[in-house]
């Protein structure tokens, strides 16, 4: 996900969660698959900065003080006013970005003889 292009809010957002759950048939099944994205995406953005900030590690003695570098700060700063991957989540379930399936349709699949 392409985070600079996307139109997410980075501040909470007042919604109506009866529009929630039209998608679902059910707003709490709604809810659940909204946080399962916000946990992907939340670990994609972890993954992401984990990886951005090893160009920084360096193997120093750790008795001495610690060096600011104004590029790692930078990252990490930019990596703060990232909007929240709940509020990412919630938009995407909005605009009908996530796919999901449930569980029990596809065990009923299989059992009607449907690989």
């Amino acid at each position: 996900m392409d985070k600079k292009n996307t139109q997410v809010p980075t501040t909470t957002v007042t919604r109506d969660l009866r529009d929630f759950g039209e998608d679902t048939g059910n707003l709490y099944e709604s809810i659940v698959v909204m946080s399962k994205r916000a946990n992907q995406v939340a670990q994609e953005q972890k993954q992401e900065l984990e990886d951005r900030l090893q160009e920084f590690s360096t193997y120093a003695d750790p008795s001495d003080d610690m060096v600011e570098n104004e590029e790692q700060v930078e990252l990490s700063k930019y990596y703060e006013r990232l909007p929240k991957p709940s509020l990412i989540s919630a938009h995407e379930f909005e605009n009908g970005e996530i796919y999901y399936r449930r569980a029990n349709e596809e065990k009923a699949d299989n059992d009607n003889g449907k690989l």
